[in-house]
């Protein structure tokens, strides 16, 4: 049992020291020359979600270490998060050196919030036969917001792109019309309504293009030299797969909940095992998630209150009152677990109410089973014994002997017994039992 626990703690750390090399590694598909300048180029396709953000934070980390002339994002995207959005947007911004976003190939599609993070990037481009556009906001599943929330959140998010593309120098007044009215437009209209500044038709023509341009953040310019240039491409590695499967808040919520179960169980049952790897695992993956989450620590304090409180509850007899208060606990938590106005970023409550209600039963269950073995009769030791029938299997004239669940048993009496009578233990003494007749 050691060997196999010791087994499942190295398993979590090769897991681990893997997932922190996967993390480091861009996995680069062409090597840059030194008489080269070099272009890192980074791939978005599909939605904007925080896995993504810090896919593409690292990326442009990366390039600013390698020195590198320029990031190229290449995207193709029907939109996503709207704080993961801004997230991509300001590091873009500060980034220490220009950032391109190119819509492609052709076919793809820059909607939503990946036509925010394209008009506000330092070069904005498209390849012919894509389109651009349809920014209007809505919920986490596609449904319209309320009225009230929703022109709250769409004047705020109007504000803060005509900030930034007026500064860039482009259409600010399409941008707005995007978010407010939903309208999408070609790669060649978009050109000519200065939403972007070029069209190409492939990296190595985009790079041809850029090269000369001069582009200004933070007070400095930077003269883009890019004709010719080194690609290399940062591959997503185990670390964004793994993060891109479990980055949404309900899936990092339910793994949670299964990994404090999963937990409990092997603290209740030591040597079951399975319970306690699959919630450890569980348990890291939901730790691994919430990363980059906007986690809300008061949310998970409250989690973890329901639990002391569910756990008091087996030792402390307060009629269900603990119980009550765990499941009450339970609940906030789950709701304020993720600190975000965005319904997108919130735990769904599809998923809080079944969830609340399993880990809760499981509680109720668990302390069902321990309340039960509290007030049952022992079935072991001296005690066990008490009440016990068996059958005489001599005469007992103040000593014989007994059958006793399937044992032979040294028996006295204050009375006679025959032989094959029924009898029923009144104590035990040392090795020996008193017996009374017990007839049926």
């Amino acid at each position: 049992m050691k060997n196999i626990r010791l087994f499942v703690y190295a398993a979590f750390i090769i897991i681990g020291v893997v997932i922190g090399i996967q993390s480091q590694i861009s996995n680069p598909q062409a090597q840059s020359q030194p008489d080269k300048p070099l272009v890192f180029l980074l791939e978005v396709d599909g939605t904007i979600n925080p896995a993504l953000a810090d896919y593409i934070v690292k990326g442009i980390e990366t390039a600013e270490k390698r020195n590198a002339a320029a990031v190229i994002i290449r995207m193709d995207t029907p939109g996503g998060m709207v704080t993961t959005t801004k997230t991509i947007i300001k590091e873009m911004i500060n980034a220490k050196l220009p950032v391109a976003v190119y819509v492609a190939p052709s076919g793809s599609s820059a909607s939503s919030a990946g036509a925010l993070i394209t008009v506000c990037a330092d070069v904005a481009a498209m390849a012919p036969g894509t389109n651009i556009g349809a920014a209007h906001p809505v919920g986490g599943g596609g449904q319209e917001i309320d009225s009230a929330m929703s022109e709250k959140i769409i004047n705020d998010l109007t504000a803060y792109i005509r900030g930034i593309v007026t500064r860039k120098a482009r259409n600010a007044d399409w941008a707005e019309k995007a978010i407010r009215e939903s309208v999408s437009i070609t790669s060649k209209e978009a050109l000519n309504l200065k939403v972007i500044d070029l069209v190409a038709e492939s990296i190595p023509d985009l790079l041809n293009q850029m090269d000369g341009m001069k582009v200004s953040k933070e007070n400095r310019e930077y003269t883009l030299k890019t004709a010719g240039a080194s690609v290399e491409r940062v591959v997503p590695g185990l670390r964004f797969k793994i993060l891109d499967a479990v980055a949404n808040p309900n899936v990092a919520y339910i793994l949670m909940m299964i990994g404090g179960v999963g937990i409990m169980m092997e603290l209740y049952n030591p040597g079951l095992i399975f319970p306690g790897v699959a919630g450890g695992i569980c348990l890291l993956l939901s730790f691994f998630a919430l990363q980059v989450l906007p986690v809300n620590y008061v949310g998970i304090l409250l989690i973890l209150l329901s639990v002391v409180l569910f756990i008091l509850e087996l030792k402390v007899q307060s009629f269900g009152m603990l119980s009550v208060g765990a499941i009450i606990s339970l609940t906030l938590g789950s709701v304020m677990l993720f600190e975000t106005g965005e319904l997108a970023m919130r735990v769904s409550w599809a998923v809080i109410i079944p969830t609340v209600a399993a880990v809760s039963s499981f509680f109720i269950f668990a302390l069902g089973l321990v309340v039960k073995a509290w007030m049952g009769k022992p079935r072991t030791g001296k005690q066990g014994l008490l009440g016990e029938h068996g059958v005489a299997l001599t005469d007992i004239d103040r000593e014989g002997k007994i059958s006793l669940h399937g044992e032979y048993w040294n028996a006295h009496s204050d009375a006679f017994i025959p032989k094959g009578a029924r009898v029923r233990v009144l104590r035990v003494d040392d090795l020996s039992v008193l017996v009374t007749n017990d007839p049926i």
